[in-house]
């Protein structure tokens, strides 16, 4: 045997993958080759190493989280199906739809004007400025109708829709105070931990006001979700926001709050504290 062909099979040996020949001929040439006695003792030594090693278990949080959201989707999909169960058979464009009148009208109008800005811009010479008045006011209707549609879907009574308008909030370009605040009302009120942790992720782009990063850090201490606070707390350390080193701090140190949040909390404290 060749030591190339030896060294490709140390790993199965060590298995115990090989049958008793290949075995066999493995260790005549390992008794007078040094270096590939040497390499399989090294490897031997490292997979030993390998199977004294504990199987890692997922902490309680990662398991709460995994069992959350799975309830969240199991709560969607049973929605899904009561809606399909008494309704005709829908295109995936109706579960875009919003179900009250009045927003179904601010939807239509917003694809008309969509339409009516791509039919502009396609059609309109190339040495047109795309920054003239009235493209700027066709997107600034854009811009409100986007709006006007997060917030719709952000009232529905399914969970599975609240979570389309959040997810649609981020095509939402300018701060917009009531986008702003149905988020919040959403991370602090909404019914669905899925919801609220989608909440969380959208509001990442509104932390430029001060207002809102205060509301986000006042927001933890009252959260019943262990998993909410913790995307909450990070939140606070990609924002890398000093101010909330002496809250965290007092959510650490409070004993009735959930423990892997109270060492989260701690830990970005300590971050937090040492970036200052």
């Amino acid at each position: 045997m060749t030591c190339d062909r030896v060294r490709e099979q140390i790993p199965e040996c060590l298995a115990g993958r090989l049958d008793a020949a290949a075995r066999q001929r493995l260790i005549d040439h390992v008794e007078g080759c040094a270096a590939c006695r040497s390499q399989l003792a090294e490897l031997g030594v490292v997979w030993r190493g390998l199977e004294s090693m504990k199987e890692p278990e997922p902490s309680q949080a990662m398991r709460a989280r995994f069992l959350e959201t799975l309830q969240a989707y199991q709560e969607g999909y049973q929605d899904a199906q009561r809606r399909a169960a008494v309704a005709a058979p829908q295109s995936w464009w109706a579960g875009l739809w919003p179900a009250r009148p009045v927003w179904q009208a601010a939807f239509t109008a917003f694809l008309l004007i969509a339409g009516g800005l791509a039919g502009r811009y396609a059609l309109a010479p190339r040495q047109q400025d795309s920054s003239s008045p009235e493209m700027a006011q066709l997107r600034g209707q854009v811009e409100n109708l986007r709006q006007l549609v997060t917030l719709s879907l952000l009232q529905e009574q399914s969970a599975s829709s609240r979570l389309r308008g959040v997810t649609y909030s981020y095509q939402v370009s300018q701060p917009d105070e009531q986008v702003e605040q149905a988020l919040l009302r959403a991370v602090n009120h909404d019914s669905n931990v899925n919801v609220r942790l989608s909440a969380v992720d959208a509001l990442a782009k509104f932390t430029g006001n001060p207002e809102v990063r205060r509301a986000l850090l006042d927001s933890i201490p009252v959260q019943d979700s262990p998993l909410v606070q913790i995307a909450l707390i990070d939140l606070m350390v990609q924002l890398r926001d000093k101010s909330a080193v002496e809250a965290l701090g007092r959510l650490a140190a409070d004993s009735a709050v959930n423990e892997d949040v109270r060492r989260h909390a701690a830990t970005a404290a300590k971050k937090l504290e040492v970036s200052r």
